[in-house]
């Protein structure tokens, strides 16, 4: 296991080769993200290794947390499936290379044509309600389908420490909701007329969410696997999809709760699940990626208003849209660099840490002590291997960074490669312009 100290050591020896190399420019390069491939590749031999034989599990990578196109190569090539959530997410997961029997596809509101390509192509598909499974009979009536088919169930344990990550409350927006009146009947029955309905599954949430809280709605559900076999009298259903949601400890460089205090909470509360009748389907995504990546901004300018410094700094909303609009719930933590790439040292003192962007509330971190920044320091926002840099928030036209993977070679050096070159100016105006021109072309409305 890599020490907090390791980790520290490893991100200062990625920045200041990032500056040699220019990948970090004061005036070419002035925000990147790095993916620690080393780092992801860790992690998922963690978590294949949390697992035991004779479980047999597909651990799919949820595309959300990193879409990037070469982020996805690189778990594919590490063994993992890919979940999706929408049809743009489907595409790039088969263009990194994954095959149909290695896509679950979860979506909340898919569309005909997204049930019919999904069905065709032979992905995994999780019903998320009563209609979208009428809309498979539709389907399933004129063709078959190699696809794995489920139900989202939601368990309704309630909610972690953070309410809009929670999707098993009595109210999610996800899933059948379990304990509403009828609802078990209704799933039942729909189990008993649709012999192809062999999968379950279900996620309670994620950041904020304890083990026990995310165990007991897995449990819930592997209990509704059972009552459905025992029902019907046959083992019908014979998977279930558990979903991910391991939380994050954003506040050090510790990896814990890890994979194996996550497996043994599921053999506390869900037992069955280990005894090698059901196949498994997991969906993590933060867990993998997050302290696996950092973000690094140059400061453009410091001034002080009402007594406390601000930094003015390349990243803002655009690169960490959530903790800019959520930051209690999801506060990053920062460090101060030198020009060199090497850490800043000194007295610490609270200042704002501030983006790019037109408004007010474009702050990375309120009063947060470190070091006095200077113009031309670097800071990094550490664990933002998941949904941030991979996942750009366009307001003020800014372009997308450059996203740069990082792995030690066989003498020992860093090795840089490209997993999204940067936007230009000219990038971004082609894209606006182009829409423009179609809009034109394509006239009013009739």
């Amino acid at each position: 296991m890599v020490t907090a100290s390791q980790a520290a050591q490893r991100r200062e020896r990625i920045m200041s080769a990032a500056v040699r190399q220019r990948l970090l420019d004061p005036d070419d390069a002035l925000l990147a993200g790095f993916v620690d491939l080393d780092g992801v590749a860790a992690s998922v031999a963690a978590l294949q290794r949390a697992f035991p034989d004779p479980v047999s599990v597909l651990h799919a990578f949820a595309a959300k947390a990193n879409p990037l196109a070469p982020v996805l190569e690189e778990l594919r090539r590490l063994g993992m499936g890919c979940e999706v959530a929408t049809a743009g997410e489907l595409a790039q997961a088969l263009a990194a290379g994954f095959t149909p029997e290695q896509i679950v596809f979860d979506s909340p509101a898919k569309t005909r044509p997204e049930l019919a390509r999904a069905l065709e192509l032979g992905v995994a598909v999780n019903a998320d309600n009563f209609q979208e499974l009428a809309r498979i009979d539709d389907i399933l009536a004129t063709r078959s389908s190699a696809s794995r088919i489920g139900v989202r169930i939601n368990p309704q344990v309630g909610a972690g420490a953070i309410e809009l990550s929670s999707t098993a409350t009595a109210t999610s927006k996800f899933g059948i909701a379990l304990e509403d009146d009828g609802n078990e009947e209704r799933l039942l029955a729909a189990y008993r007329e649709r012999p192809w309905l062999t999968w379950v599954h279900a996620h309670v949430g994620s950041q904020g969410c304890p083990l026990d809280l995310i165990a007991q709605g897995i449990a819930k559900t592997v209990a509704f696997a059972e009552k459905v076999n025992a029902r019907l009298g046959r083992r019908q259903i014979v998977g279930i999809d558990i979903g991910g949601g391991l939380p994050v400890d954003f506040g050090s460089d510790t990896t814990d709760p890890g994979f194996d205090a996550y497996v043994a909470r599921l053999r506390e509360h869900a037992p069955a699940l280990f005894t090698g009748e059901y196949q498994i389907v997991t969906e993590f995504g933060h867990s993998l990626l997050s302290k696996n990546g950092f973000t690094a901004a140059y400061v453009e300018y410091t001034k002080t208003a009402g007594q406390r410094p601000i930094a003015i700094t390349h990243a803002g909303a655009h690169v960490a849209t959530r903790t800019v609009f959520q930051p209690d719930s999801w506060p990053l933590r920062i460090t101060a660099h030198q020009p060199t790439g090497a850490p800043k040292t000194g007295p610490l003192v609270p200042q704002d840490i501030a983006g790019p962007l037109c408004f007010a509330g474009d702050l990375l971190a309120r009063a947060r002590p470190l070091p006095l920044l200077t113009p031309g320091d670097i800071v990094a926002l550490l664990d933002t291997g998941a949904y941030c840099f991979s996942a750009p928030y366009h307001f003020n036209s800014l372009p997308d960074p450059a996203v740069h993977g990082v792995r030690t070679g066989p003498d020992g050096d860093l090795r840089f490669e490209p997993i999204r070159p940067a936007q230009t100016i000219e990038d971004v105006l082609t894209e606006r312009v182009a829409e423009g021109s179609r809009r034109v072309t394509a006239g009013p409305a009739t």
